[in-house]
């Protein structure tokens, strides 16, 4: 039997904020948590608000990470806090971290796998993984098919990339009481029930198909052997939009790239116009990838975020569901404002009464059977925990 609480704070001061969480968690549970998942605004301090959950509520593990808008089945956020707790005698957590991201990837994700029992133990049949990285490290793609050679395929992976509220600053992942800048940090659970996992973003393509002739890194210098931003330009005026070069920001939260996989498109989301006409993206995007401009209303990322709950419920081979995680893009709180509120319903219809919490997050990490696995941006990820 999973049990579970989700739990919210607006107070201000972080202490106060960290004991309000870990006092209605040790209300809600006869014996200590085993796992705290934590989202919280980086208007807090984070050592403050984590030691003074921790302290009211003595979780056998802590993980998170800092957020950009935080939300529950309750309540819809920014400046926020929010957990979500769980019991669970018939699963096993463990959690591994691994530091220095950006400086050496394959050596954090080996410092995270070395903590997975579930690779010398066979008595849980489900191996899955919650993972929280900060993404704009780098190579967040990468890190996702390491960790899945790292153990065998053996693992499914769900989870986010550290926010900074809307200016993409004080990216954190939490650890027990430590807030840790450029990591990873992930969540272990064995299992012998299946977790629910489903991925969906709505996209559509608005655009003639592009090949990447020119990329490095974040920054992607040409598409058909045109500059990117002359492209971007071009498609604008060719769809009656603005485009202002020194702020096209808010033109390209309307225009994502898709990359085409085979199996749809997985999204990328381009932030700036370099002095070259080159684009700064916040995920890489690989030389010679087919990709399309593309576009959504609020009404089909709604239904997409109903979609993929519904699919996560269904994986749970017929049991009712405890709680669920549900990441969704920062990009898309900020493209949607207050109608971003839409997606809240449509999983909170989908889901009935089972409670949910989470963060919008600066991308989204999905790795599991049956669906567009990696990293995303702009699309909506539902973890369901079966009861």
């Amino acid at each position: 039997m999973t049990l579970s609480a989700v739990v919210d704070t607006d107070l201000a001061r972080s202490d106060e904020a960290g004991a309000s969480l870990g006092g209605r968690i040790r209300d809600a549970f006869d014996e200590r948590p085993d796992a705290v998942i934590l989202f919280a605004s980086p208007r807090y301090d984070f050592p403050p608000l984590l030691e003074a959950l921790d302290a009211a509520c003595h979780p056998r593990i802590l993980v998170g990470s800092s957020s950009a808008g935080e939300f529950t089945s309750k309540v819809n956020g920014e400046g926020m806090a929010c957990a979500v707790a769980l019991r669970a005698h018939e699963m096993h957590f463990a959690v591994g971290v691994g530091r220095r991201l950006g400086v050496d990837r394959p050596g954090a994700v080996q410092q995270v796998v070395s903590s997975f029992a579930g690779l010398k133990r066979h008595d849980y049949a489900f191996r899955s993984a919650l993972i929280f990285a900060d993404a704009l490290a780098g190579h967040t793609e990468e890190l996702v098919e390491e960790l899945n050679v790292l153990t065998g395929g053996l693992y499914r992976f769900v989870g986010g990339g550290a926010g900074g509220d809307a200016a993409f600053q004080r990216r954190f992942v939490f650890c027990g009481t430590e807030a840790i800048p450029d990591a990873v940090v992930a969540l272990e659970i064995l299992s012998n029930k299946p977790l629910g996992i489903g991925v969906r973003h709505g996209w559509l393509a608005g655009g003639d198909p592009l090949r990447v002739t020119e990329a490095e890194g974040m920054r992607l210098g040409s598409l058909n052997a045109v500059a990117a931003g002359d492209v971007f330009e071009e498609h604008a005026e060719r769809t009656g939009q603005g485009f202002d070069r020194d702020e096209p920001f808010p033109f390209f939260l309307h225009n994502v790239l898709g990359i085409e996989t085979g199996a749809g498109h997985k999204l990328r989301v381009p932030l700036s116009v370099n002095a070259d006409s080159s684009v700064q993206c916040a995920t890489e995007i690989p030389a010679g990838s087919a990709v399309r401009i593309m576009n959504v209303s609020t009404a089909a990322a709604a239904q997409a975020a109903g979609e993929s709950a519904r699919e996560a419920v269904s994986q749970l081979d017929g049991r009712k569901p405890a709680v669920a995680i549900f990441f969704d893009c920062v990009a898309t709180r900020l493209r949607m404002g207050k109608e971003f509120g839409f997606e809240l319903d449509a999983v909170r219809s989908a889901l009935g009464d089972t409670p949910f919490a989470s963060c919008n997050s600066i991308g989204q990490i999905a790795r599991s059977e049956g669906q567009m696995s990696g990293f995303h941006n702009c699309t909506a990820v539902v973890c369901v925990f079966p009861e």
